[in-house]
């Protein structure tokens, strides 16, 4: 009984100490992981910003085009509306 009372301590306190020499190593492991994710996001966002002009003038163009073709449909539209309320008019006269 003695000598478990002296044993038990000594292999709890190894187990402890293995235990906390894992964690650390671990622990060091995963702030280098951290690190390495931080600079790559840092590169990937300073990549994206210097996009950021190329970006800017596709939308300019894409509000020209869409702007342009909206003018162009109204003009149609308009145009279509014209020629038949012409011949809806005409009818009338010469049924009159």
């Amino acid at each position: 009984m003695e000598a478990i009372n002296i044993v038990m301590p000594v292999i709890l306190y190894t187990l402890t100490s293995i235990l906390l020499v894992i964690l650390i190593i671990l622990g060091i492991k995963l702030i280098k992981a951290v690190d390495k994710f931080t600079d790559l996001a840092d590169n990937v966002s300073r990549k994206v910003n210097s996009l950021n002009s190329f970006f800017s003038i596709i939308d300019m163009v894409t509000d020209k085009v869409s702007f342009l073709s909206d003018r162009l449909v109204d003009g149609i539209t308009s145009l279509l509306s014209k020629i038949f309320t012409r011949k809806e008019k005409r009818k009338d006269d010469k049924d009159e």
